[in-house]
Formats: C-alpha cells, sequence, structure tokens
C-alpha cells in the first residue's frame, strides 16, 4: 500500500467521521477501522490525532476555496463574482450531510485546548475574508464592505446549520447586494 493511499484513506475517513460527529467524539481505533488500516500503519502515517484533525483542516481549506473560486469563476466583474458567494453556499446548504462550517465546528469544541485547530480556523477566515475584500475592492466599494460581507457569509453558514435553513444564504445575498448598492451610491 502506497503512503500517500494510506494518507488518503485516513483522511477521508477522518474528515467524513470529524464532520459528522465531532473530532472528540471519534476515537482513534473508529478511525482506523473507518479507514481500512492498522492501528500501526495508521500512527506510521500521522503521528498523533491533531496531525489527523490538521490536516483535514487543511483538506476542508481546498474544498472551500475550489468552491468559492469555480464559483466565481463564471462571472466576469468583481460584484458578480461577490454574490456567487451566496450561491456556492446555497447549493453547500442544501447537502444532504451539511452540518455547517468545519472550522467552526472544530474551533469551538477544540478552539482552546488545541493551538493547531485555533490556528487552521484563524487563518482560514483570515484568507477568506482578504479574498472577499480584494474583490469588494476591485469592485469599487471600500475595504469595510468586503468585511461585512464576509460576515454576512460567515453568519449565513451558522444560521443554516443551526436553523436547517438554507434559505440563509439567499437572505446574505441579498444583503449583500444592499452594502454592494449602498456602496456605489456613495462612492
Amino acid at each position: 500500500m502506497s503512503t500517500e493511499l494510506g494518507r488518503d484513506d485516513v483522511i477521508r475517513a477522518a474528515d467524513s467521521l470529524f464532520y459528522a460527529r465531532g473530532i472528540q467524539a471519534v476515537g482513534m481505533d473508529e478511525l482506523r477501522s473507518s479507514a481500512g488500516i492498522s492501528l500501526k500503519r495508521m500512527y506510521s502515517l500521522f503521528p498523533s490525532k491533531t496531525a489527523i484533525v490538521a490536516e483535514v483542516l487543511r483538506g476542508r481549506t481546498g474544498q472551500w476555496n475550489d468552491g468559492i473560486r469555480a464559483a466565481a469563476a463564471a462571472y466576469d466583474s468583481p460584484r458578480e463574482k461577490l454574490l456567487s458567494i451566496f450561491d456556492f453556499l446555497d447549493q453547500w446548504f442544501r447537502q444532504d450531510n451539511f452540518r455547517g462550517c468545519a472550522f467552526i465546528n472544530s474551533f469551538g469544541e477544540l478552539g482552546a485546548t488545541m493551538p493547531e485547530v485555533a490556528d487552521a480556523a484563524q487563518q482560514h477566515k483570515r484568507h477568506f475574508i482578504e479574498y472577499v475584500t480584494e474583490l469588494a475592492v476591485e469592485a469599487g466599494c471600500a475595504p469595510t464592505v468586503g468585511l461585512q460581507i464576509a460576515l454576512l457569509a460567515e453568519g449565513a453558514q451558522t444560521t443554516a446549520a443551526i436553523t436547517e435553513s438554507p434559505e440563509s444564504a439567499a437572505a446574505a445575498k441579498a444583503a449583500a447586494k444592499v452594502l454592494l448598492g449602498m456602496s456605489h451610491s456613495s462612492s
């Protein structure tokens, strides 16, 4: 078995289990069993559960960035690219396995006790705010509009997860349109 194949199996199993049930609820034996490898093999690939969690969060960042950029790629204008974030969210919120933002979930569960989780969540959220702010500035808005739109996206994620209402994405998109319209009228 190649190293990459075993690593991928562990990461895939961990991502699924952690997202569905939480990190602390999943033991290493269950993870090993779900990945279909021996415990010895798993520990040869990852020195600790913390290392697995960090890798899962890196993968989630990649999925998020790919999804956001794919949604934006359909548009030319920065304004439409910004609004496409909410279309991406709407599709995600409607998936059967949607359980909210993995970064918010893991930060709430372990951010105070596992610095790797706190760092991964903080980096992920900072990069998203930077991306949204860059688009807002390209659209002719003040940088603060980028933060405001990012906050709408974050709020939509939390609300959709807790209330099981995928409509949160459309409501946040409508608010983003208002922000974008106000920003242009005052420029």
